[in-house]
């Protein structure tokens, strides 16, 4: 029963790093398109902060695809690695753990 709850947090924070992830994309193409005021503090805060979020997990996955000029299709690749690869094992553990 530990594992299961255990479980159900994994699955919630994985669905969590997915919003933030999405949000990542959002505000970066809303910087670089210079809708937000790259001069205005807490657009600098939020940008820094969704950085520090998900830049560490995004870096290893950039230097792994092949350069595709300006476009960036590491976020994609991280949320369907989350979608397709994580979060059915999480799901398979917590269905196993239920069959003990």
């Amino acid at each position: 029963m530990l594992l299961f709850g255990l479980c159900r947090i994994i699955l919630t924070l994985l669905n969590l790093y997915e919003g933030v992830v999405f949000v990542y994309c959002i505000f970066s193409m809303l910087y670089s398109f210079g809708i937000l005021d790259a001069q205005n503090r807490i657009v600098w805060q939020i940008g820094n902060f969704l950085n520090k979020l998900v830049e560490p997990v995004l870096n290893p996955i950039r230097r792994i695809m092949p350069s595709l000029g300006n476009v960036d299709l590491s976020p994609l690749i991280l949320l369907l690695g989350l979608q397709y690869l994580v979060q059915p094992l999480v799901v398979q553990i917590m269905v196993a753990s239920l069959t003990r």
